[in-house]
């Protein structure tokens, strides 16, 4: 297949909303203005103390490589408006001349980004997002080669995914550590934004081990290099040379670069790069619990000086958090001598581990420290069921009207347990409750009835932490009572 550059119109229109973005974008050249600089009569001087750049590009150049895919569409759907039915008169004429969806080309929708090889036998990596559901990979080498690509695995929890390609005495990347890089440090990025291949963008490390909503439980290393669509899959190297990150994501308002960019470390990737090859898939630990992150509020709730650790909000049914006795408002505080600061380093350092491996928890339970030691179970999908429940009652301190829950609430909400708010002032009103949400606990302690709820919160402290089930999911709120 012939390589073309496609460059977008469409990213003249800024989203409302701040945005994670993934994956890879174009330009129709036609769109696009290109504009001659002019040149320099003088040679460019050196700043002191500024990194040069150009030997260690030369040096990794040959390794990046851009990425482009091809994903079948049908035709018949391309251009009928969403809704039209086959018998409408109209239909026929939609699908025979109705514009294209999206990037679609003659029932094809071509995408790009970008990657980098590890072994001289052609092994690539790249995103996952990159080359997920095409239909055909094609990987561009920097000599000009293009050659067909099989992807040997992808793992879209980490979004990284393994390309292999029919060709031998490569150039490949170093592969570096991710883990010495420093907040600060100067590092590059090479790759094919909206398609203009081996593009060098540089900046400085700006933060580590980064969550994002979207990220699962990797670890980013957060930068300002510039990076734009097609950048996705590119490496992210140090003054070295060495690889020491895969670019994965922007945070921007408008679909392009705004100095938030993301890259995945290098050694996480090559861990599911070795397992795809190696298996086919990633294996993962589990624990089995639903965790969330301590504020201050919720720190002092739970008798803690300073926000730490991952809280337990749910305990899953047939896990091995349950069989272990881990109990909803437990904070844990470290798994086998490693701290968890946040719910975010818990998921990470236990989905590190394999099925099976034996870890010991370090946890606070109502205030004093325990240690619980089990087996990890495997990472795949549970659905968690749960408890009990029984009346009516007035705001009180809390400043929340609950009612038990009958039976047709039960079937409405598909929820056995606590007490339903219908109406909040005061104290829960300014904490965030809302009417609708679900009180299950008074810190770890069960709610059964508004009458048990109104005796918890009478000898309870200044502040409680209500465990509160909100859209099927299980939070827990701090409450100021004072």
């Amino acid at each position: 297949m012939s390589t073309k550059s496609f460059i977008s119109n469409t990213l003249a229109s800024a989203v409302a909303g701040a945005l994670i973005v993934t994956g890879a974008g174009y330009l129709h050249l036609e769109q696009g203005i290109v504009q001659n600089a002019g040149a320099a009569n003088t040679e460019p001087a050196l700043v002191q103390g500024l990194p040069d750049f150009t030997s260690l590009v030369t040096q990794a150049g040959p390794a990046v490589v851009s990425i482009q895919t091809v994903q079948s569409i049908p035709m018949a759907n391309r251009g009928i408006p969403p809704g039209m039915s086959p018998a409408d008169p109209s239909f026929e004429f939609f699908r025979r001349f109705g514009p294209p969806q999206g990037e679609d080309y003659g029932g094809q929708r071509q995408g790009q980004g970008s990657g980098f090889i590890i072994s001289a036998d052609g092994v690539v990596l790249t995103n996952a997002h990159v080359v997920e559901d095409a239909d055909e990979v094609n990987v561009l080498l920097a000599d000009k080669r293009e050659l067909k690509a099989k992807v040997l695995g992808i793992d879209k929890t980490t979004d990284v995914a393994v390309l292999k390609v029919d060709a031998q005495n490569l150039p490949t990347l170093r592969i570096g550590d991710a883990d010495s890089l420093k907040v600060g440090e100067w590092v590059i990025a090479i790759g094919s934004p909206f398609g203009f291949d081996h593009t060098v963008s540089a900046g400085v490390v700006s933060a580590k081990t980064r969550s994002l909503p979207n990220g699962g439980y990797v670890p980013f290393i957060q930068t300002d290099v510039a990076l734009n669509p097609g950048n996705s899959g590119g490496p992210l190297l140090n003054l070295r040379g060495e690889v020491v990150g895969v670019n994965s994501q922007i945070y921007s308002r408008n679909g392009g670069y705004m100095g938030l960019s993301f890259a995945i470390p290098i050694d996480l990737a090559m861990d599911i790069q070795r397992q795809l090859v190696q298996h086919g898939a990633v294996e993962r630990g589990r624990l089995g619990v639903s965790v969330q992150s301590l504020n201050q509020e919720l720190a002092a709730s739970f008798g803690m000086a300073r926000p730490a650790g991952a809280l337990v909000s749910q305990v899953l049914e047939g896990t091995v958090a349950a069989s272990a006795g881990i109990k909803p408002g437990d904070v844990i505080t470290a798994i086998d001598g490693k701290t968890v600061d946040d719910a975010a380093t818990l998921s990470r350092l236990v989905a590190e581990q394999k099925p099976g491996r034996r870890v010991t928890l370090a946890l606070l339970r109502e205030g004093k420290a325990q240690k619980l030691t089990l087996a990890l179970g495997s990472a795949d999908p549970a659905l968690a069921e749960i408890d009990t429940s029984a009346a009516v009652s007035k705001p009180g301190r809390l400043g929340a009207v609950v009612r038990a829950l009958d039976n047709e609430a039960r079937q409405a909400l598909n929820e056995d347990r606590g007490v339903l708010v219908e109406r909040t002032e005061g104290a829960a009103a300014r904490a965030g409750l809302r009417a609708g949400d679900i009180i299950l606990a008074v810190n770890a302690e069960a709610v059964n009835d508004p009458a048990q709820l109104q005796g918890l919160i009478a000898k309870a402290p200044d502040a409680v932490a209500l465990l509160v089930k909100r859209n099927d999911a299980e939070i827990y709120i701090p409450v100021s009572l004072g």
